[in-house]
C-alpha cells in the first residue's frame, strides 16, 4: 500500500513536536523533513540538530530531503543526526555515484530528487543504485504550491522504466498532493506521497491523514 509522509515544512514551527505526535498517531508512515540551504533554493529551513531531536521523539522513519548545494559535505551531518532516508538533488551533486554510495554505506536508504524540468533519463547510470526516486511535482523551495500537471506523464514514464528493468526502486512525489488527486496519482504508480499544507493547514490534521490513507487503501494497484 502507498505510504504517507507528512512534511513538517508546513507545520507550525513552534509546535513541531506536537505536530509530529499527531501525524504519528494518525498512521503516517514516514516523516518528511526538507533541508534548504538558501543557495540551491532561496529559503533556509532546518539543520541536523532538529533531526536529532525528532529522532528522540518519534518512531517514524525520518525522510530527509537535502535541497542543498554540494551535498557531499552535508550528508554526514544528517546521517549522524539519525536520518533514515536521505535524498539529494541530481541538479546539485557533482559526483552522484559517490554521494549515493556514501548514503547507503551509512545504512540509510538513498534517493535521488529531480526538479520538474529534469528528465528522468538523466538517472540512466545511477537508477539501479537507488532505493527511491523523489520527483518534485512543484518547483522546490516553498510549500503550498499547485501540482504541476505534466508531472503525471513523468510519473508514468518512471514507473514503466522501473518495471521494465525489474527494479524495486520506489517512487516518491513531493508537491501539490491533495485529497482530490491522491487516488489518481496512486493509479500512476506512486509509492510515497509527501503531503504538507493539505495536512498541517487543515482544521484536523489527524482526520486528514486518515482520509488520505483510506483513499489509498481502497485503490487497487497494478
Amino acid at each position: 500500500m502507498p505510504q504517507i509522509a507528512p512534511s513538517i515544512l508546513s507545520a507550525d514551527f513552534s509546535k513541531i513536536a506536537e505536530a509530529v505526535k499527531i501525524v504519528e498517531e494518525a498512521g503516517a508512515d514516514l516523516l518528511h523533513i526538507d533541508i534548504m540551504d538558501g543557495h540551491f533554493v532561496p529559503n533556509l529551513t532546518f539543520g541536523p540538530k532538529l533531526v536529532a531531536s525528532l529522532k528522540e521523539k518519534t518512531s517514524l522513519p525520518l525522510d530527509v530531503h537535502l535541497m542543498v548545494d554540494n551535498p557531499q559535505y552535508i550528508i554526514p551531518l544528517f546521517q549522524d543526526a539519525g536520518a533514515d532516508w536521505i535524498s539529494i538533488h541530481l541538479e546539485a551533486s557533482k559526483h552522484l555515484n559517490r554521494d549515493i554510495s556514501s548514503i547507503k554505506q551509512a545504512g540509510c536508504k538513498a534517493g535521488l530528487a529531480l526538479n520538474p524540468a529534469s528528465s528522468i533519463h538523466l538517472m540512466n547510470d545511477i537508477i539501479k543504485d537507488l532505493d527511491f526516486v523523489l520527483l518534485m511535482t512543484v518547483n522546490p523551495g516553498s510549500g503550498a504550491q499547485e501540482f504541476i500537471e505534466s508531472s503525471q506523464t513523468k510519473i508514468s514514464q518512471l514507473k514503466n522504466w522501473i518495471k521494465g528493468q525489474n527494479l524495486n526502486t520506489l517512487i516518491e512525489i513531493d508537491g501539490g498532493v491533495k485529497e482530490i488527486n491522491i487516488k489518481d496519482l496512486s493509479e500512476l504508480g506512486v509509492d510515497i506521497f509527501v503531503v504538507g499544507s493539505e495536512v498541517f493547514k487543515s482544521e484536523d490534521p489527524k482526520a486528514t491523514i486518515i482520509r488520505l490513507k483510506n483513499k489509498l487503501s481502497k485503490q487497487g494497484r497494478k
